[in-house]
């Protein structure tokens, strides 16, 4: 996870009168500034084992600043959006007290003006792939101009998923290497294609058999008979997989597990 800021991008905006400004025009009587963030229920299996989630959200104010606000368990928040450009709102899901730290866990997202509705921006775990990718096209064009996530046709983007992608990809979005794809998509252009699954490496860890749960919404349960060693398929970067003995964070290289006290 990854704090920016992005005010070249809403000077670019406001001074060229670009794409944002015709695709906005009028949206001053249609669009308020100020939303409640409606976020998703967190999937029920997470809530068993580790309890209702704070929530860690990241979005862009009027300045281009990235701002950041964390969320107790069943509480809310309201944030002023500038409404010039397609704007991403990112809710990391965290558990601060079993030292699950913000970016471990997938998050929710939403993208306004598209998930507008009223007065609320409404948050959905699918839309969280969205807004990673939105983050991750900043960082690749940095001061590429011509390539800007506001210009970015995410309306179409969002389509594909109900198309001919693998279904891996279809079915949990997660298994994307949204940097790569968002790197490619700045050396040239946006490719189909790109949306693969990532190579994983199979990892046998001695630990309690079970059903084990990943860090992704979409992600289908690993079943592992009593006695059996656990193989799990692990992914580039911190791999967390949870079960009602502990938690597992796993990478390439190593792996730490933690049970329940």
């Amino acid at each position: 996870m990854k704090t920016f800021n992005i005010s070249l991008l809403v000077i670019f905006l406001l001074a060229a009168g670009s794409l944002a400004t015709i695709s906005f025009a009028g949206c001053q009587e249609r669009f308020p500034s100020t939303y409640i963030l409606e976020l998703p229920k967190a999937p029920q299996t997470w809530v068993l084992l580790l309890g209702e989630p704070h929530w860690r959200v990241e979005w862009v104010d009027s300045n281009g600043n990235t701002q950041i606000s964390d969320i107790p368990p069943k509480s809310g928040l309201e944030i002023d959006i500038p409404i010039v450009f397609t704007n991403p709102v990112t809710a990391w899901p965290f558990w601060p007290e079993h030292n699950l730290i913000p970016g471990l866990f997938k998050p929710a997202g939403a993208l306004f003006p598209y998930d507008v509705s009223g007065n609320r921006l409404i948050l959905t775990w699918e839309a969280g792939a969205d807004t990673v990718f939105y983050w991750e096209l900043i960082t690749a064009n940095d001061q590429n101009f011509s390539r800007l996530p506001a210009n970015f046709d995410w309306l179409r983007f969002r389509e594909l998923f109900t198309e001919t992608l693998d279904i891996a990809v279809r079915e949990d979005p997660w298994v994307v290497d949204w940097r790569s794809v968002a790197e490619r998509t700045a050396a040239g252009n946006f490719d189909r294609r790109r949306l693969v699954p990532q190579p994983t490496v199979e990892k046998a860890v001695p630990v309690p058999g079970g059903t084990w749960y990943g860090s992704s919404p979409f992600a289908k349960p690993l079943v592992f008979e009593k006695g059996e060693t656990p193989v799990f398929p692990v992914r580039q970067g911190i791999n967390v997989f949870i079960s009602a003995e502990g938690i597992l964070r796993i990478n390439s290289d190593i792996w730490i597990f933690i049970e329940w006290q």
